[in-house]
């Protein structure tokens, strides 16, 4: 009886040895088949998510290096001036130069470029059929764009280091004059729509050009001791000689210039037929600043009409300024990233127009 009992009391570890699985093995076999195949929908989801999130990055990497490259290639290769590369200028701060270390930029030289070339196009559609004729016109004007946008760079780190500050306020004081020239009071929609028409020019941008050249004719005047001293004694030489203009720019070496008779108020002349025409006849003007300010002028007026003004003039150039912007190119401390066919004849002509 006692190996019977021995027997029977060994058929359960023998069962177990050969595989038999109680109840809570079979239980918790089930619960891992169950979760095992969870994880095969689980795990490649989160794969699928990650290669979706690196994809994505790689993506816009890419879209951004081939986006700049194109952005490079326009501006600095084609050189292009269209709408979308320039408001791009105006937003980022992209230099298309580089003057006495001070960045030149972009949407400066395009804005100049394109406000000076809009009315030749409007006058002259697409200038001719001579595709070499159309590349130089565009690569004077090109050239003239960029030297002017490098002087008021160039002037603008002047102003930093004189302490130089053009307020709103100036500008505004300087957009109403403008609005005003000829003595026609327009309103200030209508100026704005002058702009645009022959200048393709926006209210914004105007102020900027406006900005620029306060910038420029306030460190003009501030370096150019020679000539504040010489326009003063200009002035006391024509109110103690009797007004006589032309004796006076003899004696002190300065600019003579008389209409011979009556031109029409809106006269391009740096602002003298303006200021003429607010004079009484015989009278003779403060000294002011031309409108390119690039000299003093004196005016007396001769005789007017409703529309028209006789006078004659004194003019006293500004030098240092141009002195030392001379020396800054001798040097060569002016870095271009454009390169831009020159024709000396046209450069000349176009330089010459824009002193008048």
């Amino acid at each position: 009886m006692s190996k019977d009992k021995s027997l029977k009391d060994r058929l359960p570890k023998i069962g177990r040895d050969k595989g038999v699985k109680t109840e809570k093995e079979k239980f918790e076999e089930r619960r891992e088949e169950v979760l095992a195949k969870g994880r095969k929908f689980k795990y490649p989801m989160q794969f699928a998510k990650h290669r979706l999130v690196f994809a994505t990055i790689a993506i816009a990497i890419i879209a951004l290096i081939l986006a700049g490259f194109f952005g490079w290639f326009a501006l600095y290769k084609s050189q292009s001036a269209g709408d979308v590369l320039y408001r791009l200028t105006t937003v980022l701060p992209i230099p298309v130069a580089k003057i006495d270390g001070e960045d030149v930029r972009y949407s400066d030289y395009l804005m100049i470029y394109r406000s000076s070339l809009a009315p030749v196009v409007q006058q002259n559609g697409d200038f001719s059929t001579n595709t070499e004729d159309i590349d130089n016109i565009q690569n004077a004007y090109k050239r003239f764009a960029l030297d002017a946008a490098e002087d008021y760079t160039y002037a603008i780190k002047l102003a930093k280091q004189l302490g130089i500050e053009v307020t709103d306020e100036m500008i505004n004081k300087s957009f109403d004059e403008h609005r005003k020239i000829g003595g026609t009071d327009r309103s200030k929609e209508n100026f704005l729509n002058v702009l645009d028409d022959n200048f393709g020019l926006s209210e914004s941008e105007y102020r900027r050009m406006l900005y620029l050249s306060l910038v420029k004719s306030e460190v003009t005047k501030r370096i150019d001791a020679e000539a504040n001293k010489k326009a003063e004694e200009a002035r006391q030489k024509v109110l103690t000689n009797g007004g006589n203009f032309k004796a006076a720019a003899e004696e002190l070496g300065v600019e003579y210039e008389e209409t011979g008779g009556l031109i029409d108020v809106m006269n391009v002349d740096g602002g003298r037929s303006n200021v003429a025409y607010g004079l009484e006849p015989g009278k003779i003007s403060e000294v002011f600043l031309s409108l390119g300010g690039d000299a003093y002028y004196i005016v007396k007026l001769n005789e007017k009409s409703e529309s028209r003004v006789n006078y004659v003039s004194l003019r006293i150039p500004f030098t240092e300024f141009d002195k030392r912007l001379k020396n800054v190119r001798e040097e060569n401390r002016v870095e271009e990233f454009i390169e831009i066919p020159t024709d000396e004849s046209e450069n000349a002509e176009m330089s010459n127009e824009a002193a008048k």
